[in-house]
């Protein structure tokens, strides 16, 4: 058989790799499996993702904050496009905002449905751009954040927080064992204006207070969604612990003489729920619920949390938003929440479990585990190959962030008044109350 000349055996090489190229389609960095079952083919690079509603919102703001197309209001000092969050909108409302933010991704966190996959897929027809859902339940929390992280391209970054979850989790889960049944408070969770309307088990406002090992008061009243009660009806069920989502409602609560013979009113368990910069059970029900789940621990059962609510408050904000919180801040949060007035430093022997906290076991060789209100040991330190991680002080200058809705802090400028709204994002349903128009029924 005669030998090819050089350029012959050259051309044949450059179409053989052109049929390579040809047959394995664009480069892409992965298909993604997502929690609907569907094959998402992920672009190569992902610059600009579009979040589906308030949900992923968190979600990405911890992960990537750098990467989010739009906002649902101004957080700190972003400058990002305001998106208005409605219900029952339609995928071409959606594609819209899409194409005009040029997303390379949208993600979707939170209840999956058939409906909300087959709106997906419908977004995703009429632009091309992947459209993933992710399930953000507690269960599945710590796999979301790595799992969101590593095509985002901040692996570590969600491997790092994942590892926080499942600690916060499990802490909690560990200590809920050990709990007699029949010391579980009767909880009802006070939303809306006027606290008149509540949250029933399954739902994800409601999953908080399933996992911190409380009884929902409405729990007679059926599953998975949130509903109107009447005054009579609140009265009748008489909780131990009132949560309220807004401050009208905690205000009225605790000084109105209509609830004046409630047994949460009279023995002071009536707590309001912290919303910046993203509530801690709603508003959305996402992954900022880690530290309202720790806060319900501390409200429900006090005497199995002596950690300081401040420790906690203070290493969420800085570990998962990367806010640095003031001393006024802290207070402002945690006092109407049901921290105890602030008493004089004081050491605690041994080593603080706080949100998120590893095994004493694995503290930092050397360590006194002298901690105060003012010097707080964070929780993360001595995980499977990491150092010893640094003191967490919370700081007396003024944030680097504008938390609005903190009230007046000294030292802090109130933020700026949010543009208009833009086109929305509109996804179906609703998880959260981003506005105060009424929930759909």
């Amino acid at each position: 058989m005669p030998l090819r000349s050089p350029a012959a055996c050259c051309a044949a090489l450059l179409l053989l790799a052109a049929f390579l190229v040809i047959a394995a389609g664009p480069a892409r960095s992965a298909d993604f499996i997502d929690a609907a079952g569907r094959r998402v083919a992920l672009p190569a690079q992902i610059g600009r993702i579009l979040p589906a509603e308030r949900n992923a919102e968190v979600l990405v703001f911890v992960l990537a904050p750098e990467k989010l197309a739009g906002m649902s209001r101004v957080q700190g000092r972003a400058r990002r496009p305001i998106l208005g969050w409605r219900p029952r909108s339609t995928p071409a409302s959606m594609a819209e905002t899409a194409q005009r933010l040029r997303a390379d991704l949208i993600i979707d966190a939170g209840t999956v449905t058939p409906d909300r996959a087959l709106f997906a897929d419908q977004v995703s027809q009429l632009t091309g751009i992947p459209y993933i859902l992710v399930d953000d339940s507690f269960a599945r929390m710590p796999a979301v954040l790595r799992s969101i992280g590593a095509i985002l391209g901040v692996g570590g970054r969600g491997d790092d927080v994942g590892i926080y979850a499942e600690h916060a989790i499990a802490d909690l889960r560990g200590r809920l064992l050990i709990r007699p049944a029949d010391s579980r408070p009767r909880v009802y969770y006070a939303r809306g204006a006027d606290g008149l309307t509540t949250v029933l088990p399954g739902s994800p406002a409601g999953e908080a207070i399933d996992a911190a090992g409380a009884i929902n008061v409405a729990t007679p009243l059926g599953r998975g969604a949130e509903t109107a009660i009447s005054r009579e009806q609140l009265l009748a069920w008489d909780p131990d612990v009132i949560i309220a989502e807004r401050h009208a409602a905690y205000d009225a609560l605790r000084r109105s003489p209509a609830w004046r013979h409630l047994s949460a009113v009279r023995n002071k368990r009536v707590y309001l729920e912290p919303g910046s910069p993203f509530g801690w059970l709603a508003d959305p029900t996402g992954v900022n619920r880690l530290i309202g789940l720790h806060w319900l621990s501390t409200v429900f059962y006090p005497d199995m949390s002596p950690e300081d609510l401040r420790v906690a408050t203070c290493d969420f904000y800085d570990k998962f938003y990367r806010i640095k919180l003031t001393n006024a801040q802290v207070e402002a949060i945690v006092r109407p929440a049901g921290a105890p007035p602030l008493q004089a430093p004081q050491p605690i022997n041994g080593p603080l479990v706080g949100l998120g906290a590893v095994p004493s076991s694995a503290s930092p060789s050397g360590s006194s585990g002298m901690v105060t209100t003012q010097t707080i040991t964070q929780g993360m330190s001595g995980m499977s190959g990491a150092t010893p991680a640094a003191t967490c002080v919370v700081p007396t200058a003024p944030t680097p962030h504008l938390l609005p809705g903190l009230g007046p802090t000294p030292g802090v400028s109130p933020p700026a008044t949010p543009p208009a709204a833009a086109p929305g994002v509109p996804p179906p349903g609703r998880r959260g109350h981003p506005t105060d128009e009424p929930a759909p029924r």
